[in-house]
């Protein structure tokens, strides 16, 4: 499946600054190009809208050194300010330079801080919780090129997740912000799932067993232990999602119910249990 998606264009373009323009000269060209293109003045609506994002971004400094240095695994940072990286055409940062830069600043030109920066692109890929699970890949349209281009779904990506894609635009790079589809069955917490099991209460009390189907699709039985309270949680080691080396756990509540015909014997026993 291929989809066609919208790509912001880089903020700094837009103002018609340099990536290492100080905040006046940010305010300077916002209120030039506010000008331009005010609707009142007979401007694009479009434009100015696009105009006053990239001000309320990059005029804010925490905002602005996200926009610049995104992180691509979010919360996977690993000690000492370093990325974790992998292999398939990703780039990576650490510690808002690229080893490019750091290079270049060592054995470089002088007067020259690393190659000129690209314009970057950026759009936002919904994924399913199966797509966190397998990985995979996806087709984008982009606006302006006649051909699409194909990204890797990383495995395990957090929602929410940024990553850094070079190669695939010609002269300029994709930053791409995944997003999770809320699932009515897998509720995600980190690399961990949550599910809800409808049980009889007898099966809690007696033990019984039923099938589950994880994330992954495999069918499995799960054994319920006799005396189970309600409310309790089962554990299915290593049937959550992907992370680093290994799998989260994906634990299933346990929701009682009463059976709709119960046979007379058993209500027999439990009120000959109560006397």
């Amino acid at each position: 499946m291929c989809y066609t998606i919208n790509i912001m264009t880089d903020y700094y373009q837009t103002l018609g600054v340099a990536n290492n323009a100080t905040p006046e000269d940010i305010k300077k060209a916002y209120r030039k190009m506010a000008g331009i293109h005010h609707p009142d003045k007979g401007g694009d609506t479009a434009q100015f809208q696009k105009v006053q994002e990239a001000y309320e971004t990059l005029s804010d400094p925490q905002k602005r050194q996200q926009y610049d240095n995104p992180n691509p695994f979010g919360n996977g940072q690993m000690p000492g300010g370093f990325q974790q990286g992998f292999p398939g055409g990703f780039s990576f940062q650490m510690g808002g330079f690229g080893m490019d830069d750091i290079f270049s600043q060592m054995f470089g030109h002088p007067g020259q801080r690393g190659r000129p920066q690209q314009p970057s692109y950026r759009t936002v890929v919904w994924v399913s919780i199966e797509q966190v699970y397998n990985g995979g890949e996806q087709l984008l349209q982009m606006q302006g090129q006649s051909n699409p281009i194909k990204i890797d779904i990383p495995r395990g990506v957090d929602d929410g997740q940024t990553m850094r894609y070079d190669n695939l635009i010609k002269d300029g790079i994709l930053i791409v912000e995944f997003r999770v589809y809320p699932n009515a069955k897998y509720q995600r917490n980190g690399p961990h799932l949550h599910s809800v099991q409808d049980v009889s209460v007898l099966d809690l009390i007696v033990g019984g067993k039923f099938e589950f189907t994880t994330v992954s699709g495999d069918k499995v039985e799960v054994t319920i232990p006799p005396n189970t309270q309600p409310g309790s949680n089962l554990r299915l080691v290593g049937k959550g999602l992907p992370i680093n080396n290994g799998f989260g756990d994906q634990m299933i509540l346990m929701k009682p119910f009463i059976p709709a015909t119960i046979d007379s014997r058993i209500k027999d026993a439990i009120t000959q249990y109560r006397n």
